[in-house]
């Protein structure tokens, strides 16, 4: 095991974060998320839950600050509805590793799906709580 780096950092997502270039974007996806057919590379992460893999992910890479929003959700559908949790839970990690991150933007489902494929790739985990994938986007970590 590597000193400073989460159990909850797989080789293949270690792998993939090395690859990953700055304004490259990852999605976090839930175990519901078509991964296979939204992503140009998917990693599995089973037995993962999106928060625990965001917490041990954000402290070996930095969002991007040179962006309005480096985070982003996605909106409920009209009719549905989203716990106020997820949200505020993934805010509170993101804080803690990089404050200047201030908030997270939610956009509607095929605006989601649509930047989901354009991402470098797609991280499927055990996630089961609707509306609780999220995207990052990675910044430049020299400055």
């Amino acid at each position: 095991m590597l000193r400073g780096i989460s159990p909850v950092i797989g080789i293949d997502l270690l792998t993939m974060l090395y690859r990953m270039g700055h304004g490259d974007e990852l999605v976090l996806a839930d175990a519901h998320f078509p991964g296979e057919s939204h992503g140009q590379r998917v990693v599995r992460a089973d037995g993962l839950l999106i928060a625990d893999l965001l917490d041990g992910l954000l402290p070996l890479i930095t969002l991007d600050r040179y962006v309005p929003h480096a985070v982003t959700m996605m909106s409920p559908v009209p009719g549905d509805q989203i716990d106020p949790q997820i949200s505020a839970t993934y805010q509170h990690v993101i804080n803690r590793h990089h404050p200047w991150v201030s908030t997270i933007i939610a956009i509607d489902r095929q605006a989601f799906y649509q930047q989901a494929r354009q991402a470098f790739a797609v991280v499927m985990t055990s996630e089961t709580k609707r509306y609780s994938n999220i995207i990052i986007r990675r910044g430049n970590d020299s400055v």
